[in-house]
């Protein structure tokens, strides 16, 4: 049986893994802030020892705040580039045959509308993505220096009934239970035009596990490469529930786009063998309906 480590394991994406290397037959230690094991990825005395005495073959850094916000900044460089950096060097002094997976995010490239690969230049368009530029040259110098086996995975949007209300695609979904149940009369939307990807937080984790076990590719962005509107998410939603769009559908005012289009070309990781299972409907009918069979 194999041993992993996941930070950042209470988020929707280590709860999806955590099964996922469960029904492997690998045993998880799962750490956060605030689960079993707590301890903050920051901490480098923390995870030296945790990773001294776990021995794993695997860790994996989900710990991060999942926003563009300045006002997150400090949070998001102790999270996502210190972590990243305790963690390799826990696993250069204490553990180096594990296979460490360091998080990406599609929101740390240039952005011109076209899908992103692995090439596409990087872009500090805020600190969120300054922070993941950072541990991805962390994961790049441990691989160059130290022949450390890293892979930096860069996600793409991805969504479960396990999203918080924070994240557009489970904000709709609660407004419409909110609109159902009379609670509220409207719901309000910023640019209804954006397309984005609309993949299973499920198919996402599975696409890590095949990234970790390539001894031939590093790094490899993660998506489907199929892009949907936030009006087509919005419109299936409503008709689903019963409810009309025209009637409780309102455009959010003084609302400017993060991006237009944000869509990944991931040729790579098909050639990987992985392609997606959950469809665009699929994962709104489990979303809507609050529960995933898998879980």
């Amino acid at each position: 049986m194999g041993k992993a480590v996941i930070f950042g394991a209470s988020g929707q994406d280590g709860a999806y893994l955590s099964r996922l290397l469960a029904r492997r037959g690998i045993a998880v230690t799962g750490v956060s802030r605030s689960g079993a094991t707590r301890a903050d990825v920051a901490d480098f005395a923390r995870v030296q020892t945790l990773i001294k005495d776990a021995q794993p073959d695997y860790i994996f850094h989900f710990a991060a705040n999942s926003t563009a916000r300045h006002e997150a900044l400090f949070d998001n460089h102790a999270a996502i580039g210190t972590g990243a950096l305790n963690i390799l060097e826990s696993v250069r002094l204490f553990s180096p045959h594990s296979r460490v997976f360091i998080t990406g995010s599609a929101l740390q490239f240039e952005n011109s509308g076209l899908p992103i690969h692995e090439q596409t230049p990087f872009h500090a368009s805020s600190p969120y993505a300054v922070a993941r530029i950072q541990a991805t040259y962390a994961a790049r110098y441990y691989r160059e220096a130290f022949g450390l086996h890293t892979y930096v995975g860069y996600l793409f949007t991805h969504d479960s009934p396990l999203r918080t209300e924070r994240h557009v695609n489970q904000q709709i979904i609660a407004d419409i239970r909110r609109i159902k149940s009379g609670r509220q009369s409207t719901l309000e939307i910023g640019d209804m035009a954006v397309r984005k990807e609309f993949s299973h937080a499920g198919d996402i984790v599975e696409a890590i596990w095949a990234l970790v076990n390539q001894d031939t590719h590093a790094e490899c962005v993660i998506g489907s490469g199929v892009a949907h509107s936030i009006e087509e998410w919005l419109r299936y939603c409503c008709r689903r529930s019963g409810l009309s769009f025209a009637e409780h559908v309102r455009p959010k005012k003084n609302f400017t786009a993060e991006y237009h289009t944000l869509v990944s070309a991931p040729d790579r990781l098909k050639s990987m063998g992985w392609s997606p299972k959950i469809s665009f409907e699929q994962l709104a009918d489990m979303m809507l309906e609050g529960r995933d069979p898998a879980l």
